[in-house]
């Protein structure tokens, strides 16, 4: 009896933090509000009811292929430039649907931090990081040579990426292998997608994941997000703000 109204309580807290909170910080939670309980009891209870913390969900498996020559990271952790088109960065993650995964490919300008180009597929080939690279490339129209920054996932060092790049005046560079630092922009968006839009939240589809994902970047990402990096002002206000003080 003692232990089912414990449970209330520790549901409460729990539900309460949004569902990231494990044993000890529920523990401390009935401790302030006067519950005489030890931590494992509180445990105890939350592993027999299936109540852990949810930290979001594991990334798929999928094998690493280094490409056969990488190229040289020309951009060395530089993320500030004074002008648009200078230098592009791009990566690829992943949401979860019950329809399987949904991969996120995206193309962003390190000038104001605008995300420039982006696609979405089942699979994560090459065709997805060209989709977006050439979205970029049709909204920008770059008049000079324009550095594109990636990992060194297999999708960057195909020969359809390589041919793409020549034949558009872009310039690649990697980041040194397994070293994340290297792309912060990328991963500082990706994560803020994450925080800000999905949470730990499983889309029905991918259709439905599409749609809002849209959303975030196209709506308020680009248009209404504001950015410490850029003056607390969207990547859009940034943009038409040079355009006149220019």
């Amino acid at each position: 009896m003692e232990d089912k109204r414990l449970l209330v309580l520790i549901k409460q807290s729990y539900e309460a933090s949004g569902k990231i909170y494990g044993s000890r910080r529920v523990w401390c939670d009935l401790r302030e509000i006067g519950e005489k309980v030890g931590r494992n009891r509180v445990a105890r209870i939350m592993n027999v009811n299936k109540i852990k913390a949810q930290r979001g969900y594991k990334k798929p498996g999928y094998k690493y292929y280094k490409p056969a020559v990488a190229a040289p990271n020309r951009l060395q952790r530089e993320f500030t430039y004074h002008s648009p088109d200078q230098a592009w960065v791009t990566d690829i993650t992943y949401i979860r649907t019950y329809e399987g995964w949904l991969y996120l490919a995206i193309v962003m300008d390190l000038y104001s931090r605008k995300i420039i180009g982006w696609s979405m597929k089942s699979t994560m080939t090459t065709e997805i990081v060209l989709d977006a690279l050439l979205m970029a490339v049709w909204r920008r129209n770059p008049q000079q040579s324009v550095i594109i920054h990636s990992d060194q996932g297999s999708q960057y060092g195909s020969d359809e990426w390589k041919r793409f790049c020549i034949s558009n005046n872009l310039k690649p560079s990697m980041s040194r292998r397994g070293n994340c630092w290297d792309n912060a922009a990328a991963e500082s968006f990706f994560s803020s997608l994450k925080k800000e839009k999905i949470r730990r939240y499983v889309f029905k589809t991918r259709e439905e994941a599409r749609a809002d994902i849209f959303d975030y970047i196209e709506v308020f990402y680009n248009r209404a997000r504001r950015h410490q990096h850029i003056g607390n002002i969207s990547p859009e206000a940034f943009e038409q703000q040079m355009v006149v003080q220019g």
